[in-house]
């Protein structure tokens, strides 16, 4: 059975272009369309859809003020993001997906883009990690205790076995699909005072990573920022991967750390990507890396961690299936067997802390 979908989208050009994206792929169909959030308001109220493809900028209702509505009035809705590559709009789909929003896609700058294959792979991607995933979680019959942490002491018997030497940790986290929501329930929950520094790769476009640092920053104890080449490392900050560019750590002459950014070429069309920062990781200092996955499509991360652990100490985390909103990126390090703890979204910040401590 076809995923019926909501089109929210001011621009008739727009919601035609995106309507016809849907309906390309036999698994959706665009059921029905709104000029704005108070039309979609009025259709939500009384109908249900699989998904909502939602415009950030629009009269009389805009998206942020759309999702504040269902929030308050506990209105269930899937709804991905379509936004622009502006700053504000940047600022405003991070506030999105505070308010519900699940994930987003860009917005292309002309009719010709949005018209272009890498717009409709991009739509359609989404679309189908987000709707597919959540109906599996939603639709596979589970017991209660699944939600519970699985600890696995040991790593299978073809990995290294190494152990932490010292206290000198890392946490390195990698997401994607889902992410940016995910981190909302995991960063502020972290101590100002946490005994390691954090790397964060996130799977965004240049502009919404600085936009979901600012923001994570705002809202926790634990310092955020986006990374800059030549950061140097300091334990209780996090430094989240810039979109558009590759993130690597550096050991310094003195055994400090610093960051080094990169414009190699996109791997598997990511930049940045997880894997470059954890195989930076094998020169390092550090006593232990602990490594966390969270949500996300793909597999990035799983060769990385591999790598790594098998040229220092590593204590790996992973989400959960039950909480994840695409069970990818997760899954993949979980099948490799060198899971540690399976956690779900809300134990993972006191997962995290209970590994590296506080000074």
């Amino acid at each position: 059975m076809k995923k019926n979908i909501l089109v929210v989208d001011d621009s008739a050009l727009i919601r035609r272009v995106i309507c016809d994206i849907i309906n390309s792929d036999s698994n959706f169909q665009a059921k029905d369309v709104c000029r704005d959030g108070l039309e979609a308001y009025e259709k939500l109220k009384t109908t249900t859809y699989d998904g909502v493809v939602l415009d950030v900028n629009m009269p009389n209702m805009d998206g942020l003020q759309l999702l504040e509505r269902l929030q308050k009035e506990n209105i269930k809705a899937n709804v991905i993001m379509v936004s622009t590559l502006t700053t504000k709009d940047a600022e405003v789909t991070i506030l999105a997906l505070e308010r519900g929003a699940i994930d987003f896609v860009t917005k292309p700058n002309n009719i010709a883009e949005a018209k272009g294959e890498d717009f409709k792979k991009r739509l359609l991607d989404v679309l189908t990690a987000v709707l597919n995933s959540r109906a599996y979680v939603k639709s596979a019959a589970r017991p209660a205790t699944t939600a519970a942490t699985t600890v696995r002491p040991s790593k299978p018997a073809n990995f290294t076995r190494l152990k932490a030497s010292g206290k000198n940790k890392l946490v390195a986290l990698a997401c994607s699909t889902g992410g940016p929501k995910a981190l909302q329930s995991v960063i502020p929950y972290l101590p100002k005072d946490l005994d390691a520094p954090m790397v964060l790769v996130q799977h965004m476009p240049a502009g919404f990573t600085k936009s979901m640092a600012d923001r994570l920053n705002e809202v926790s104890a634990i310092a955020v920022k986006e990374a800059e080449d030549g950061d140097k490392l300091e334990k209780g900050h996090i430094y989240v991967a810039p979109g558009g560019r590759h993130m690597e750590v550096v050991k310094c002459p003195d055994g400090s750390h610093k960051i080094a950014l990169n414009d190699m070429p996109a791997i598997g069309g990511l930049r940045p990507c997880a894997n470059i920062t954890y195989d930076s990781l094998s020169k390092s200092g550090f006593d232990e890396i602990v490594c966390v996955v969270l949500t996300g499509m793909g597999a990035d991360g799983t060769n990385g961690i591999l790598s790594l652990g098998h040229h220092k100490p590593i204590h790996v985390i992973s989400q959960n299936a039950e909480t994840c909103v695409v069970y990818g990126m997760p899954k993949a390090i979980e099948e490799s067997g060198v899971v540690d703890e399976v956690v779900p979204l809300e134990k993972v910040a006191e997962t995290i802390t209970k590994n590296v401590g506080v000074k």
